[in-house]
């Protein structure tokens, strides 16, 4: 995108230069008006900077999300391209022996046997036990892995390897114990407790933070032989791993995976239906972009609104230079000057305006990035699994600087040119006279005959679109259609009567578009959202523009009264409807925020409002999920659990089948397999949990569950499924299919969605695994038919009785249970916690906003300092004519006040109404079943915050105004 924008913007660059040169008369003007004017100047900057600072914090907010999850890489992979994990025992050792032949591929630049289990660890600082039931426990060779990867980094973990009876930990489990060098800590290997020494604590970097797929990997390191012999006494096998580094670094390896990943397949030969080749950089780089663009799209979107409001304020500034300067324009224009040199003089004074802006936009954008970035690590906490959450780290680079600047700049260039082609049509007699312009003339035919091709044009555009419920077209081509008929209306209708029919009509398109084709929000991209809101407000905007003369009847009684009060009124009210361009422009910027504030202050309403009803869909009365080391646990654990200490809370054991596999994507969003979490459920136990849709002839949910239980073609999964942020929309169904694949054997199924879960929340693993890893439920029959020994008991679902707190009981439970390495999530608090980061969230954004609502204010206060400016002289009459300053002062902060009060009364109406129908409509809001609150606390103080702000913004153009001395004021245009 770099390339393309830098090109344009080069290309206006060199126009405004061969301007500048070709036009001494124009560059004149220009660079003059900015020396004479420097109050409005640094006004116009101001404007300038915000647009620039809201697109490059965009981009910032971007980086910093793409930077944190690469991370990842480094933390967790290092060197590590590729992870093969193989079966225990003779199989694995075969696997690491023909693994080992690729020590000699050119693209290769390592290979590194190890063994692992799933542990657990207890740590006594200060005398006190500190348990920490997610451990894995390696045992590898220490020379090998300082060799390992080492022409591309740092592998990770060097130095000699621990004596018998000493351990290496890395540094996540060292602050989880709160250990460090010396220390003692015990170890459950295979349920067996034994005691070490920590010999060091590694950073985690490389293969010292490495892992089987989560986030965060609390490792610790043995001596040569302890889990051979710990596995032994147990009588159970570690499980094979083997690790391949890629020639070339960290993430220039990353290049190279599709050809090794075939090369692996190759060497291993019939154990290749054995063994699982992941691609866990590949995959982590590639989220890395996914999840950076995704982030870095929503607070563009969001920002757009404050782009266009910064946009419409540099047009309302031009205009009223325009007005303020039109004798001026008109006796240049007189003496001989071209129309085209006088848009080339304003065009070169409002390049300059911007280019000056370029560097404060981009401190602020940065500063705002980094602030965005504070406040999400903060919410990323909230959003943790299983103690393993995206580390935020603050990141920017030159290709966002250099983006945002360029479109910053072109925004301005455009707005700014746009503007001086219409200021600079006017009747040169009339503007030497300073008349106001002659009523709007019929349009000329050849505007008639282009304005009519292209409304039918869009018309005929229009028509498949909508039918397809294709989402940008939906919504814009309607709209164009209408625009574009607006001169052939002329021909027929008065002017107010086609303004009014126009807006009106686009707004009615713009708000009913959801209920007629609810389908146009299942889509990933942000623009719709943005056009949905510019539409609203524009039409909006106008519509109320053109008939505030009827608006304001009721009002007519006090604005009538024979007082000083009456006459402030009417004055406030007199310029707004006198200048309506100026007016619906700084009205179209309050809209545009205010709308979006509301909306999502709404959007967070509901997802408050809705949480009692999504915990109850997604526990169906359970309140812990349990999930544990199958090679410790036994398959006892369910067992123990009923029959235990705490059978009295316990009312309901519910145990679940578990293996890893890869799916098709059944919306078509991607051709990768995405990694899923195969999920098996016994007959009849999870009965309770709700679906949204169900496949026709499923009368009811135990219909389903019943299906899953007797035809294995079926399977459930929730609406998030291979979603990569945003709303899930509705890319899925009951009927549709995906592929189903055991990595280990290689074996695929064709599989039948039969229902789509209102919540599948209970589903998902709990123990730190990727965030991009989907639950795929289907009957315990099936999943041991397809996956065999891999399916294994590793999680299970508990319900408590009455007066037990999960919480509590959850806490006693992984401390009876950690030498299975339990870990107890409270579901509900679970729930809760994520929800509360989503309207966090939510704030953040909100926050982020308020930049485009300080760029509304500033217009008013732009408007009403040009507004005393252009007034001078009038406001003189009217003081030599007996007004009095309070008089002058009070109708100026009415004034604001009435453009204001209107803009922010225009904005929260749309914001409810559009957040309204989007609940009512989108597939987006479905399970959030608690109703649509209307938060009129948010909102009021919204709206109070913002009437206030405006408030202040115009103390100083009134006190200013009733300031002007009469005598100099009538006898001094300037």
């Amino acid at each position: 995108m770099l390339a393309p924008l830098l090109t344009v913007l080069a290309l206006a660059l060199a126009a405004l230069v061969v301007v500048a040169v070709r036009q001494p008369v124009s560059r004149r003007l220009a660079f003059r008006q900015l020396a004479r004017r420097r109050t409005e100047a640094a006004l116009v900057i101001g404007g300038s900077v915000l647009g620039t600072a809201i697109i490059i914090g965009a981009l910032v907010v971007g980086d910093t999300l793409n930077f944190s999850v690469r991370q990842e890489a480094y933390r967790s992979l290092g060197p590590v391209d590729e992870r093969v994990v193989a079966p225990a025992g003779a199989a694995g050792r075969a696997v690491a022996e023909r693994l080992s032949a690729l020590a000699d591929d050119a693209d290769v630049d390592g290979v590194l046997a190890a063994e692992v289990t799933q542990a657990s660890a207890i740590g006594r600082p200060g005398g006190r036990p500190v348990a920490e039931p997610r451990v894995l426990a390696w045992q590898l060779d220490f020379a090998e892995a300082a060799r390992f990867g080492v022409r591309g980094g740092d592998p990770g973990l060097g130095g000699p390897a621990p004596r018998p009876g000493e351990v290496v930990l890395n540094e996540p489990l060292a602050r989880s114990l709160r250990l460090g060098t010396g220390d003692v800590v015990t170890l459950y290997l295979f349920g067996k407790p034994g005691t070490y020494r920590v010999d060091r604590v590694m950073p985690e970097q490389g293969l010292a933070g490495v892992g089987l797929g989560g986030r965060q990997n609390r490792n610790v390191f043995l001596a040569p032989g302890t889990l051979d012999a710990a596995a032994r006494a147990a009588g159970a096998q570690p499980r094979s791993v083997v690790f391949v580094s890629n020639r070339g670094g960290v993430e220039g390896g990353a290049t190279l995976t599709d050809q090794v990943s075939t090369d692996i397949r190759r060497v291993l030969g019939p154990y290749a239906q054995q063994a699982s080749v992941d691609t866990p950089k590949h995959a982590v780089l590639r989220d890395a972009k996914q999840a950076g663009d995704s982030l870095g799209a929503l607070f563009l979107m969001i920002g757009s609104f404050s782009i266009i409001a910064g946009a419409l304020l540099l047009v309302n500034i031009f205009v009223m230079l325009g007005e303020e300067r039109k004798p001026q324009m008109g006796m240049v224009r007189a003496v001989g000057m071209k129309r085209s040199r006088l848009v080339g003089s304003f065009t070169l004074e409002g390049a300059a305006y911007a280019l000056l802006s370029v560097l404060p936009g981009v401190a602020i954008g940065v500063g705002v990035g980094w602030g965005v970035a504070v406040v999400a690590a903060e919410i990323f906490e909230g959003w943790s699994v299983g103690g393993s959450t995206l580390r935020i780290a603050f990141d920017v680079t030159p290709t966002s600087i250099l983006n945002g600047a360029a479109m910053g700049l072109l925004v301005a260039f455009a707005a700014i040119l746009a503007t001086s082609v219409r200021i600079s049509r006017f009747n040169i007699i009339a503007a030497i006279r300073d008349l106001p312009p002659a009523p709007g003339q019929r349009p000329r035919r050849t505007l008639l005959a282009v304005s009519t091709a292209l409304a039918v044009t869009c018309a005929l555009v229009a028509v498949p679109a909508v039918a397809r419920s294709q989402p940008d077209a939906t919504y814009l081509m309607p709209a164009l259609a209408l625009a574009f008929a607006t001169p052939a209306l002329l021909r027929a209708l008065p002017r107010h009567t086609v303004t009014t029919l126009v807006a009106g009509s686009v707004l009615a398109w713009t708000l009913l578009a959801p209920v007629l084709r609810p389908r146009i929000f299942d889509t990933p991209s942000m623009s719709v959202y943005v056009i949905q809101g510019a539409l609203a407000a524009f039409s909006a905007v106008v519509l109320v523009s053109d008939n505030q003369r009827i608006l304001v009847r009721p009002l007519r009684r006090f604005l009538d009264r024979p007082s000083e009060s009456g006459l402030a009124a009417r004055l406030a009210v007199a310029y707004p409807l006198a200048k309506p361009f100026r007016t619906g422009a700084t009205l179209v910027m309050y809209t545009l925020i205010v709308f979006v504030l509301v909306l999502l202050t709404e959007i967070s309403g509901i997802l408050n409002a809705g949480v009692d009803g999504v915990v109850k869909d997604a526990t169906a009365g359970y309140t812990l999920r349990l999930d544990y080391n199958p090679q410790a646990a036994g398959g006892r654990l369910p067992g123990e659990l009923r029959e235990g200490p705490h059978t009295a809370k316990i009312t309901a054991v519910t145990p679940l089948l578990n293996a890893p596999g890869r799916s098709s994507d059944p919306g078509h969003r991607t051709t990768q397999p995405l990694d899923t979490a195969v999920v098996g459920v016994p007959d009849g136990a999870v009965a309770g949990i709700t679906f949204r849709e169900r496949l026709a002839g499923l009368e009811n949910d135990t219909a389903v569950w019943r299906a899953l239980a007797d035809d294995p073609r079926y399977v459930v999964i929730d609406a998030f499924f291979g979603s990569s942020g945003g709303p899930p929309g509705d890319r899925f169904g009951p009927g549709d299919t995906l592929v189903l694949t055991d990595p280990r054997s290689g074996r695929s199924e064709q599989k039948t969605i039969a229902a789509v879960l209102s919540n599948g929340m209970v589903f998902y693993p709990g123990t730190g695994a990727s965030s991009t890893v989907y639950p795929v439920v289907m009957g315990d029959r099936a999943i041991r038919a397809m996956f065999g020994s891999q399916a294994q008991n590793a999680s299970a679902l508990l319900r408590t009785g009455p007066g037990t707190s999960p919480d509590v009981l959850a806490a006693q439970l992984q401390g009876e249970q950690l030498s299975a390495s339990l870990v107890a999530t409270p579901i509900e608090s679970d729930i809760r916690r994520q929800f509360d980061a989503s309207t966090a969230f939510f704030r953040l954004m909100q926050g982020f906003l308020a930049l485009g609502l300080l760029v509304g204010i500033t217009g008013l206060g732009v408007v009403m300092v040009r507004a005393v400016r252009e007034r001078r002289r009038t406001i003189g009459v009217l003081r030599a004519l007996g007004f009095r300053a309070r008089t002058v002062r009070r109708s100026f902060l009415w004034e604001s006040s009435f453009i204001a009060l209107e803009g922010i009364v225009l904005g929260s109406l749309l914001g409810v109404l559009t957040t309204w129908l989007m609940y009512s409509n989108s597939a987006a809001f479905t399970g959030l079943e608690g109703g649509f609150p209307v938060e009129w606390t948010s909102i009021g103080a919204l709206a109070a915050a913002t009437f206030a702000a405006s408030l202040l913004a115009t103390i100083g153009p009134a006190r200013h105004a009733a300031a002007i001395r009469p005598a100099l004021a009538v006898r001094v245009a300037d």
